[in-house]
């Protein structure tokens, strides 16, 4: 047989090979998409090819990459920089895309071609393939995940994971026991124990130590240390800056012997010995035996207390208790008791209003309901909570300051609605606690120490939904709500709040992550059911090494530069620096500078279209949205346009401040403190006029483009203000070294109050005349919240509502809006 050699082929093509694998394509050839992992994280599903959608319309601004879970959150990592602008603000802990599993609301699963959706819990089973993955968030985002070009197996599963790790069967599952758990071994064998502060980006790096423990308090910025009142010495100097001389620190609950929920060290009158309390604690629930809040110069206090079990023992107990209270003043005044659970909306109004917020809030898109928004923003009622705590908080501070008589706020259980009122009165009355330093205490006193539920509130385990309820991100409303109408009254500014409200959700923090003290100290020393200490091997005694930071530690999260967004430059603080004819010199308010602004009835007021959102408002003013730019009068937010000053608590009864014949005590109090001039450091009182408790936008609207004026808003205002607060900080130091003595040589040491010259305090930095303007790379109204690839909404940039209510076809730019404004 003859063999037939095969004939080489005659055409040759000099055409690349037609790319048939999708997946080629999509995945770049060098760069390996790899999480960055805190210490004790682990990935525990992931899969390729996965698109994130970034707009409703098109698909032009979608991000391909992987989709990946932890123990601690989910992550996309994006084949390349999705964004041309970037914002300056980094998160130490978490990536642009990150989200923690705690802080998932719902995790949703889709299928397209047939029509199933499904919402996914712990240890469910999923019958389809998914094509799509929602995820809803506590915070407000709303992220799409599609899998056409994914394995259908591997999409399946890290849905699957996704949903069962946000599910925590168990509080020590929560991925804080492991990170704490492995800090441990790193920082043993070095001189001081305790939770090491994680620089992220530095996976390779040597470990921090931080000072301190779990409730041993933060240093802050300025050098200042946030005190945790879990030493009789924290309750000693707050006993004393506020004048409490008749009472004293009590320990009766010192190994939580009496209350779980109570702290070891509490505030009691001095006529009420240790035995007597112990005997009045059987009658009170949970044995939560009544608490010191604060007490005013004039003598009066602030008291809590729970409820009285035995209906046949309230009165003689409540008397003994009111006694020893009234013994407590000066002139023996008298006590008034506030039932907050008839008077204030209830957990479950505060939680229906909130679910109705949110979700109109974050509808998808969001232009549908403009026609219904305003109406149905306020048939949610989140507003008129809001101004319910305003107005009783206020009236609990007629009876302290005007009345001059103690008030105790009466609760069932004493760890919800007083920890809100409670707090909101102590702001109101006390300037101290409308400084960083000072809010921070007054959080971890009258919240974290008193013992309220934040692992049941924040639903942290998912376990029980009647449980939650956002009381603290109510009272952060209330605190906004005041800083709005006194900008220059408070040292911290509504990032501040935002970044606070966004911390509950990562479980690294005992700040929110414990119900109790006692919770926290339990879980940590394998008294409870995950015995923590003994699955880490970590040895007996040892455990306190492994204590949770407090969220006052705001190195772990942000750079120092990044926590100047929480200086407010329009501060004016007690020793507030200025400078006069060359001198430096603090603010002292005068009876001359009193005087000489006294509030006019009508022509130096607020505007309220120019701080809240009407129909009408938004086709005359596409920037009223985002308040224009505005002046500051007697500590007050103000505008061009007059309106009088009608929202105290007796202008809700009387059309204006003149005097009537039948005005009551608290009406002549209310309309004589609103025609003084506010003093940023003295008693505040709240608006309350629908017109002045307003939508808090930077929180609602953060993540809604639609809501958002690119480079325009508020935070233009903020920049060029913190510019000049930056500029006069250089200048004064200049002045300083110019009247300082000369340098002893140039060996010579700096002196101690000299701070490093690169130092600033604000975020923004002033530049000599000369210099050329510089902006940040991504400045919107929402900055520094708004990193692109968290957004599920039409139109990726942003652009101003009036678009879709006008029909607008061009952008307007900044410019434009201002003088349509002016």
């Amino acid at each position: 047989m003859f063999s037939v050699k095969p004939m080489k082929p005659t055409f040759r093509s000099y055409l690349p090979p037609v790319q048939t694998d999708v997946k080629k394509t999509i995945e770049p050839p060098i760069r390996k998409l790899e999480p960055k992992l805190l210490r004790g994280e682990i990935v525990v599903n992931e899969v390729n090819f996965v698109k994130k959608c970034m707009s409703a319309e098109n698909s032009q601004d979608d991000l391909w990459g992987k989709l990946i879970c932890t123990n601690f959150k989910v992550s996309f990592i994006p084949q390349e920089d999705s964004s041309k602008q970037k914002s300056t603000l980094s998160h130490l802990l978490l990536g642009e895309h990150d989200i923690p599993l705690t802080c998932l609301e719902q995790v949703v699963t889709v299928n397209d071609a047939k029509g199933k959706r499904k919402v996914l819990g712990s240890n469910q089973k999923l019958k389809f393939n998914p094509t799509e993955l929602i995820l809803y968030c506590k915070d407000l985002r709303i992220m799409r995940f599609c899998f056409q070009e994914a394995g259908p197996e591997s999409a399946k599963k890290v849905c699957l994971a996704i949903a069962h790790y946000s599910h925590p069967a168990d509080l020590q599952l929560l991925f804080g026991f492991e990170y704490r758990g492995q800090r441990y071994y790193e920082s043993k064998g070095t001189l001081v124990r305790c939770p090491v502060v994680f620089t992220a980006g530095s996976e390779t790096s040597t470990p921090r130590l931080c000072v301190g423990a779990l409730f041993n308090g933060s240093t802050g910025q300025g050098g200042l240390q946030t005190p945790s009142f879990d030493q009789p010495s924290d309750w000693d100097r707050e006993i004393k800056r506020t004048g409490a001389s008749e009472w004293r620190v009590c320990s009766i609950n010192e190994n939580y012997a009496i209350s779980p929920s109570l702290p070891e060290h509490v505030v009691v009158p001095v006529s009420l010995a240790d035995q007597d309390l112990k005997q009045y604690s059987l009658f009170f629930t949970d044995q939560r035996i009544p608490i010191w809040c604060w007490s005013h110069k004039n003598g009066s206090a602030l008291v809590r207390m729970t409820s009285i079990n035995d209906p046949q023992q309230q009165r003689k107990i409540d008397q003994r208790i009111f006694t020893a209270i009234t013994k407590s003043h000066p002139q023996y005044s008298d006590v008034i008791k506030s039932d907050l659970d008839k008077c204030l909306p209830s957990l479950q109004d505060v939680q229906s209003a909130f679910i109705k917020v949110r979700q109109i809030c974050s509808p998808e898109p969001f232009e549908e309901s403009e026609e219904r928004w305003y109406s149905s923003l306020e048939n949610s009622r989140w507003l008129e909570c809001v101004r319910y705590f305003l107005k009783h908080s206020a009236e609990v501070v007629y009876h302290l300051d005007g009345k001059n008589v103690s008030v105790v706020l009466q609760e069932e259980e004493d760890r919800d609605l007083s920890c809100v009122v409670s707090s909101l009165v102590q702001l109101m009355l006390d300037p101290h606690y409308r400084s960083l330093v000072g809010f921070q205490a007054l959080l971890q006193k009258e919240w974290v120490m008193a013992g309220h539920r934040f692992l049941d509130r924040c639903n942290h385990l998912k376990k029980n939904d009647k449980e939650e309820a956002p009381l603290f991100m109510l009272f952060l409303d209330c605190v906004w709500q005041m800083m709005n109408q006194y900008p220059a009254a408070f040292e911290f500014t509504e990032t501040y709040l935002t970044v606070l409200s966004d911390s509950m959700w990562i479980p690294l923090f005992s700040t929110f992550l414990f119900n109790s003290p006692q919770a926290a100290s339990a879980a940590l020393n394998g008294q409870s059911s995950g015995d923590f200490a003994k699955s880490k091997a970590i040895p007996h005694g040892e455990e306190q090494a492994v204590f949770f930071p407090p969220v006052w530690k705001w190195s772990q999260q942000f750079s120092p530069k990044d926590q100047t967004l929480f200086n407010n430059p329009l501060y004016v603080g007690k020793g507030a620096a200025c400078v006069q004819n060359g001198e430096v010199k603090s603010f002292r308010r005068s009876k001359k500078f009193s005087s000489s602004t006294l509030r006019a009835p009508t022509s130096l007021r607020v505007t309220p279209t120019s701080l809240r959102v009407t129909p009408t408002s938004l086709r005359a003013t596409p920037t009223s949205l985002w308040a224009t730019p505005t002046s500051l009068r007697n500590g007050l937010r103000g505008a061009e346009d007059p309106l009088p000053r009608r929202s105290s608590l007796v202008s809700e009864l009387k059309p204006d401040f003149s005097p009537v014949k039948d005005e009551s005590p608290s009406e002549r109090f209310f309309r004589d403190w609103f025609c003084r001039p506010a003093d940023p450091q003295g008693l505040l009182l709240p608006l309350l006029m629908p017109s002045h408790v307003v939508l808090w936008k930077l929180f609602f609207l953060r993540w809604v483009p639609e809501a958002c004026i690119p480079r325009g808003g508020p935070v233009t205002t903020f920049h060029k203000l913190s510019q000049l607060v930056d500029e006069i900080d250089v200048l004064q130091r200049q002045l300083r070294q110019t009247a300082a003595p000369p340098s002893p040589g140039p060996g010579a040491p700096p002196g101690p109050e000299a701070p490093p010259a690169d130092q600033r305090r604000m975020y923004f930095a002033a530049f000599p005349p000369n210099a050329p303007p510089t902006t940040p790379d991504f400045l919107s109204s929402s900055f520094p919240f708004t990193p692109v690839g968290n957004l599920c909404r039409s139109g990726i940039h942003g652009t101003p509502i009036t678009k879709f209510l006008n029909g607008a076809r061009v952008w307007l730019s900044t410019e434009t809006l201002d003088n349509d404004a002016a």
